[in-house]
């Protein structure tokens, strides 16, 4: 289906007359709404655009982003999901939390303490993955930012919490200035994990 403008003269600003045009397009830029997917788009792909439902007045808008189940905590920084009757494992975007499973290294001080974390926020959940740029690393896990029904940002409270740092890797950048290195400075400024 086509659209077709007429542009029309307005004392309207500029900017009103673009957003306008946007609406009518159907090209909104604002976050996407709960239920904008059809149920064939969802079903397909597996993806939603859902609201959180702890309270009405709390709930969160959560991104574009596909469901799943956790299965495991591996670690800090990575769970094992399953989506659509598969197991993968997701490996969180743009934090690093202290070794805990590596064979090549000694666990880590506040390891523990980060995988019991993770463990406490995800183990059992149905998370929300949302993903940036890059797929998958270089070991062939899905790289992520999970996302609790709460619209709780799973990555972040790792930061928060003083047991994980922000370590980019772009262009998967999408948090770091807005939400991650508010957290990591929050929790240091507080001498919270790895900042005591």
């Amino acid at each position: 289906m086509r659209a077709s403008f007429r542009v029309m003269r307005s004392p309207l600003p500029i900017a009103a007359v673009f957003a306008s045009a946007a609406i009518v397009a159907g090209c909104v830029t604002a976050e996407p709404t709960p239920g904008a997917l059809d149920s064939a788009e969802a079903s397909a792909t597996g993806t939603t655009r859902a609201a959180a439902t702890s309270t009405p007045a709390a709930a969160a808008t959560l991104p574009a982003c596909q469901w799943a189940d956790v299965s495991r905590v591996v670690d800090g920084d990575t769970i094992v999901v399953r989506i659509a009757g598969t197991e993968d494992r997701v490996r969180y975007i743009g934090v690093d939390t202290p070794e805990t499973v590596d064979p090549r290294k000694p666990v880590q001080a506040f390891g523990p303490e980060a995988t019991a974390l993770n463990k406490s926020l995800v183990q059992g959940q149905r998370v929300c993955l949302e993903k940036d740029i890059t797929d998958r690393d270089r070991y062939g896990r899905l790289l992520r930012y999970v996302w609790l029904a709460d619209g709780r940002l799973v990555n972040e409270e790792l930061l928060l919490a003083g047991f994980a740092t922000v370590v980019t890797y772009p262009p998967d950048v999408k948090y770091v200035e807005s939400r991650y290195l508010p957290a990591q400075r929050a929790a240091r400024e507080a001498g919270r994990g790895l900042w005591e």
